[in-house]
């Protein structure tokens, strides 16, 4: 019984890994489709976020089934609670790399992105995504200091996204009201993305630790004076 108990974590383990993944390769897919206006690829991202809301419920089914019947202690329900904090995150990611896509073909065939700010915006899919494979490899790892390394990365799409905000209030700028409430959505979409993957390596520093991620940064941090 033990024994199937401890194979049902695993395997819950292993479909927040594959939703991570998901979720991941969907944002850069929707960065594509947005900066290409290709119709055809937002659609496909847009029907592939029902596979990563699918595993979110099944996880939850499973897990809610776990707490009632093993009523675990402990690590283990730590692991159960955390796996299904972890899984909503996941699930929101892929909404927003949706959000991308329904937004490259809520305005196919023309570009929702100025060419000025194409770089930009690719950069900050790119960013997204390789946040989001390391959340994934966190998960798989257990790696705390790799974990901890998320939000120190997470400040490269904080600096992007002030550079949106540099253009958009720019004097200088020139593509109208609707292309600028695209690019500030497109922004926060990423920003709130990167977010996320931050959150699933925290927790997991939560499941490993016992700690909050937080806390474990401010007493390591260096005392003023010392």
């Amino acid at each position: 019984m033990r024994d199937a108990y401890h194979e049902e974590l695993d395997s819950i383990g292993e479909d927040l890994v594959e939703m991570a993944r998901l979720v991941g390769s969907a944002i850069g897919r929707a960065t594509t489709s947005m900066l290409d206006a290709d119709l055809k690829l937002a659609e496909s991202v847009i029907a592939a976020d029902q596979r990563v809301d699918d595993l979110q419920h099944d996880l939850e089914a499973r897990a809610i089934a776990l707490l009632a019947r093993q009523q675990p202690v402990a690590t283990d329900l730590r692991i159960v609670v955390t796996s299904l904090r972890m899984s909503a995150d996941l699930e929101r990611s892929g909404d927003l790399a949706q959000h991308v896509a329904k937004l490259a073909r809520l305005r196919f065939p023309t570009h929702a992105v100025p060419h000025d700010l194409h770089a930009t915006i690719l950069e900050m899919g790119q960013l997204a995504q390789r946040l989001m494979a390391k959340a994934a490899e966190v998960i798989i790892t257990k790696d705390v200091d790799l974990a901890l390394q998320l939000e120190q990365d997470d400040d490269e799409m904080d600096l992007l996204h002030r550079t949106l905000f540099q253009h958009l209030m720019d004097d200088r700028w020139k593509h109208g009201i609707e292309t600028a409430v695209d690019v500030t959505l497109l922004g926060r979409y990423y920003e709130r993305f990167a977010d996320h993957a931050v959150s699933v390596a925290k927790r997991v520093v939560y499941l490993v630790t016992g700690e909050h991620a937080d806390e474990i940064q401010q007493a390591e941090a260096p005392v003023e004076g010392a």
